[in-house]
């Protein structure tokens, strides 16, 4: 222990380390928010106190040095139990706690609702009004938006048997004996039964409208591909019909001429048949027959030519 010039002019009776260590708190009646506070603290000591430090409780970190600890413009945060410490040369002795106790009108006012789902026309539902005051809340009062009566008082409003007319904006009020403050609205919608089985019937139709889309979807796929496959077959027999060759058939016949019929040749007359016939694709026009008819001077006696004209049977391709 360090010892001072002033401990060794004083007896061993007479030293002694701070004692009766106390904190007082001025204005001592009500602390309202806002307003200022001064905590002083005192001690028994010989030698005196060299070093006061001020403490909050929960707080590890000093608040403050000094006999006076004074509080400007006090708030809600600041509540709490402060304690002081005096120290000497010989030793240290920290006080009791002392209550800081701030009063203040309510604020963070909130409502809830219970239950958090839709809200069905014959149900219940449960607002719960909530503040952070000092002294505590002691009034709470419900109200609906563009009602000017109110709905109800309370911290709990309960709505049973909930019908279309209940829908609305809701809030509460939070009141105590240093003011009041008003939650922000919250809209309550209330869903007709029928809507409930509507927008049931709606989803299941939504439902069934897809799967046929799907469906659909998957048929015309598996027919394009059906087609585009019939497409490629077409086309290979195309092309085999396509390398037969063209070919004609004409043909003429006629009787051979008599000793009569030769002498008087330029008199007579001859009838030509022709045939032409086409062999190609399935779009090939149908074949084109022609009869020429030499006209000739009517002579007494008239040779009558006939020619036989055989057609064969198309191939497949044309059909």
């Amino acid at each position: 222990m360090r010892i001072s010039p002033l401990m060794k002019r004083l007896s061993l009776s007479d030293v002694n380390g701070p004692k009766n260590t106390s904190v007082s708190v001025s204005p001592s009646g009500e602390i309202v928010e806002g307003s200022s506070v001064t905590l002083t603290c005192s001690s028994d000591a010989n030698p005196p106190v060299d070093k006061y430090t001020w403490y909050r409780k929960n707080v590890t970190s000093p608040k403050a040095l000094g006999q006076s600890y004074s509080i400007t413009n006090i708030s809600s945060e600041d509540r709490g139990e402060y304690c002081c410490e005096a120290e000497n040369e010989v030793g240290a002795k920290i006080s009791k706690l002392v209550p800081v106790n701030v009063l203040y009108k309510p604020k963070t006012t909130s409502l809830s609702v219970s239950p958090s789902g839709e809200i069905v026309e014959g149900s219940s539902v449960t607002l719960t009004c909530s503040s952070d005051a000092n002294p505590p809340v002691d009034k709470y009062t419900w109200y609906k938006k563009n009602v000017t009566s109110p709905k109800a008082s309370g911290q709990s409003y309960n709505i049973t048997n909930i019908i279309s007319e209940d829908r609305g904006e809701y809030y509460c009020e939070a009141q105590n004996g240093r003011g009041s403050m008003n939650s922000t609205a919250l809209m309550i919608i209330v869903a007709g039964k029928q809507t409930s089985v509507m927008n049931a019937a709606v989803g299941i139709i939504v439902v069934v409208l897809v799967l046929i889309l799907c469906l659909s979807g998957l048929m015309w796929f598996r027919k394009k591909a059906s087609k585009s496959t019939s497409n490629t077959r077409d086309a290979a027999d195309d092309g085999q019909g396509d390398s037969s060759p063209v070919y004609d058939n004409v043909s003429s016949m006629a009787m051979t001429p008599t000793a009569a019929q030769t002498a008087d040749t330029d008199n007579q007359d001859y009838v030509h048949y022709a045939s032409v016939h086409f062999s190609g694709s399935k779009n090939q026009e149908v074949p084109l027959y022609s009869t020429i008819q030499l006209p000739q001077p009517q002579i007494q006696e008239e040779d009558v030519q006939y020619a036989a004209v055989k057609f064969s049977c198309p191939s497949a391709a044309t059909q």
